[in-house]
């Protein structure tokens, strides 16, 4: 069983789909040079979608494994 633990900014209180969305970004953020240097861009026709995919597919492994 998954104990969910909120985030608390302030009073606030956010999910942590969005904590796992912020880890994601900064992880793609720094992912990106190292892609960048491997060429990633130039193996996709759309290096966009390719990318999009990438975080989607980073996001989803840390909701399963977080």
């Amino acid at each position: 069983m998954h104990s969910f633990f909120e985030l608390v900014i302030g009073s606030i209180v956010v999910a942590p789909f969005i904590s796992y969305a912020m880890t994601a970004l900064v992880i793609i953020l720094a992912l990106r040079p190292i892609l960048h240097l491997c060429r990633f861009g130039k193996l996709f026709s759309h290096p966009a979608i390719a990318e999009l995919s990438l975080y989607v597919t980073i996001l989803g492994l840390l909701t399963v494994i977080l």
